[in-house]
């Protein structure tokens, strides 16, 4: 499922593949503190990631609680296709010259990048 979250609903997302199913109020009490947030910008994004797909809810407890309906791994599987899409013209060649020239690739990093190419190469 190809779902696009915006920079403040991937902080939520984030909240809810730590633990879930979560309530508003604990997803606001968990991102209080790193954002300001109050419960009524929880609950606006909360219902536009539900209108997105991204989160489910489960109105029959006492209070609605909120699911994923998309893995991490889908959701960064998304982001990166954008990424390439918008910035890098399709093409990962760019993305990764471009985190080897900004540094941002340790030669570690880069290691394992070989290593991975390696692998599916004998695939």
């Amino acid at each position: 499922m190809a779902v696009q979250c915006t920079e403040a609903e991937w902080k939520i997302m984030e909240v809810l593949w730590d633990a879930s199913p979560r309530t508003m109020a604990d997803i606001t009490k968990t991102l209080e503190p790193q954002t300001g947030w109050t419960r009524h910008t929880v609950i606006t994004l909360l219902k536009r990631m539900q209108e997105k797909g991204s989160v489910a809810v489960d109105e029959t407890g006492p209070a609605k609680t909120y699911t994923p309906k998309i893995t991490r791994e889908e959701a960064s599987a998304s982001q990166t296709k954008k990424l390439l899409s918008h910035v890098f013209e399709g093409k990962a060649s760019l993305l990764i010259n471009n985190l080897v020239d900004s540094g941002e690739m340790s030669l570690d990093e880069i290691q394992e990048l070989l290593d991975l190419m390696r692998q599916k190469e004998q695939l």
